[in-house]
């Protein structure tokens, strides 16, 4: 293959790598969206729920609707115990608690945290940090907002068709809130109703999401990263919204209807989904939380449901981001990781399909997914083998031909338009054509989209999660001995130095042929060993291509011009 083919081959791949953060950065916020937080203690700051509002006042300057300052502390006349009721289904083990009727956490035993050595720590993965809420609830009338963790409910627990039931009774004012949680047996799912008796119009619920997760990941600064929320309005494709993308105090509006919107980090999230075949919530408002040391740990995000009647209902899932499990709640619900920023109508369809076809290998082949990865790559690569192997012969054939079209080039370099009759003539009698140049170097791009749609998919697939091959614990981390990197750079160097045999090669591509491969080793090392593992098998699988072609080359006699 042409040096300058090798060099433009490993130039592309690594542009992909250095630009992908770059071309796919987080959502920016929304211009002119910063405001001041108000309420240091709520999850979310009073005024969020500006559809909430438009019953109440007028809108700002800015058509962002302001809710009045008043909040009602009702007083009850018995005070009531704090208790939590806890539900175990055969995926989770739920708790909520009469304080508010909140959502206070969910453990996943079948999921356990693991240790900074990628193996498990024993204990299982619990969502809620220490003190936190994962759903907790404000109700907004004209006029009047209540935050509903100062109030204390009575709690009833029963069973209704195979079905936990936990109902949370208040009166609060004048008016009965009732809040009852229905649990799926066999689900990380929850059905959530609220009932106000009395309720104007125009009043709301406000369901207020998790302000951040606890950890429960060998490598905490990289879930960390992963902090962010995520929303899928409605006709439109689901929008994500990092921790990091918000300042302190920053604040985000979008305006429904909203289908659902979830809090996440790398590998589990929690969602709230409007139920199927009904208008989607009015509004989801996000929040920079403040920051330790400038990590983007706290953030807030607020839902707001329409009460029509003064009744409002939702679904709830708290649990891992299991692609199947996911796809098979609807509503697009798979696609709460939103891939690709601008490009996500291209990148999102495309790291889909490479997903299902590893989850289909993993069904059909029965092995590991370290396995799975090193097959997955030899087989892209026989795939590609006639491909290439057109593209290499279209390169040779080039390299024949550049005496006589520099000879040409020389001979007609006044007369333009006989210089290019004599190059197409050239171009015919060997059966090529000007774009043969270009169309030889398709194939060595094919690949790039499949290792793309890897970065992503990598990055939040819980199937990875905790697999061990070879000699690192997790291969959804970076190896820990840095020895896939170091593989990958001299696999590259071996297929740019083979693909030089037979060619008489300048400076300049005898340095490329080991700047690259250094500088992919730089690029390689922070990324998880899977993907490391792919590439390094996609590299040992071309070797033997690129030998073939090499000799083939050396045994080809170069032409002879004649002056």
């Amino acid at each position: 293959m042409e040096p300058r083919r090798i060099a433009l081959a490993v130039v592309l791949m690594a542009a992909v790598l250095i630009l992908t953060p770059i071309l796919f950065p987080s959502p920016v916020p929304a211009p002119g969206s910063k405001t001041a937080v108000t309420d240091s203690t709520s999850s979310t700051p009073v005024d969020t729920a500006s559809a909430a509002a438009t019953a109440a006042a007028a809108t700002t300057a800015s058509g962002v609707s302001a809710l009045p300052d008043s909040v009602i502390a009702a007083s009850q006349p018995v005070v009531m115990p704090v208790d939590t009721a806890v539900v175990t289904t055969t995926q989770a083990i739920f708790r909520t608690t009469n304080r508010g009727a909140a959502l206070i956490g969910v453990e996943m035993p079948q999921y356990l945290a693991l240790s900074n050595k990628g193996r498990t720590k024993g204990g299982p993965v619990e969502l809620a940090k220490t003190g936190d809420r994962l759903l907790s609830f404000r109700l907004v009338s004209p006029g009047d907002t209540v935050a509903l963790n100062a109030q204390t409910f009575t709690s009833t627990r029963t069973e209704e068709n195979g079905r936990a039931m936990v109902r949370y009774d208040a009166t609060v004012g004048a008016r009965a809130i009732t809040i009852a949680y229905s649990f799926l047996p066999d689900s990380y799912r929850v059905n959530v109703s609220a009932t106000v008796q009395g309720a104007p119009e125009n009043s709301f619920l406000l369901i207020d999401m998790p302000p951040g997760f606890r950890s429960s990941e060998s490598d905490t600064t990289e879930d960390q990263s992963h902090l962010a929320y995520a929303f899928k309005p409605d006709q439109q494709n689901a929008k994500g919204v990092t921790f990091a993308s918000l300042d302190p105090g920053e604040r985000r509006i979008e305006v429904g209807p909203i289908n659902w919107a979830v809090a996440k980090n790398k590998y589990f999230l929690m969602g709230v989904l409007a139920p199927q075949g009904v208008p989607g919530f009015a509004e989801v408002n996000f929040t920079g939380g403040v920051r330790v040391a400038k990590a983007a740990t706290r953030s807030e995000a607020t839902i707001v449901a329409s009460l029509k009647s003064g009744a409002v209902a939702f679904e709830v899932y708290a649990g891992p981001q299991e692609y199947e499990r996911l796809e098979a709640i609807g509503r697009s619900f798979e696609t709460s990781n939103p891939y690709g920023g601008w490009l996500q109508g291209v990148v999102q369809p495309f790291a889909t399909m490479v997903i299902r076809l590893l989850l289909w290998m993993k069904s059909t082949l029965g092995l590991s997914y370290g396995w799975i990865l090193v097959v997955f790559g030899v087989a892209v690569r026989l795939i590609l083998w006639p491909l290439n192997q057109k593209a290499m012969r279209s390169s040779m054939q080039m390299q024949r031909i550049q005496p006589y079209l520099a000879e040409i080039q020389t001979k007609y370099k006044g007369d333009p338009t006989k210089l290019q009759a004599e190059m197409m003539r050239v171009y015919k009698e060997h059966g090529m054509s000007p774009f043969s140049s270009l169309s030889g170097c398709v194939p060595m791009l094919i690949p790039l989209p499949v290792f793309f749609a890897l970065f992503f998919v990598f990055q939040n697939t819980i199937e990875f999660r905790g697999v061990s091959f070879l000699w690192f614990p997790d291969i959804s981390l970076k190896d820990p001995l840095y020895v896939l990197p170091v593989l990958v750079a001299i696999t590259a160097m071996g297929l740019s130095y083979i693909g030089m045999r037979g060619m008489k090669a300048n400076e300049q591509q005898k340095m490329m042929m080991y700047l690259m491969p250094a500088m992919m080793m730089v690029i390689f090392f922070n990324m998880a060993s899977g993907l490391n593992l792919y590439y390094f098998v996609q590299n040992l699988a071309s070797l033997p291509q690129q030998w073939l072609i090499s000799r083939e080359r050396t045994k080809v006699q170069p032409p002879v011009v004649r002056g």
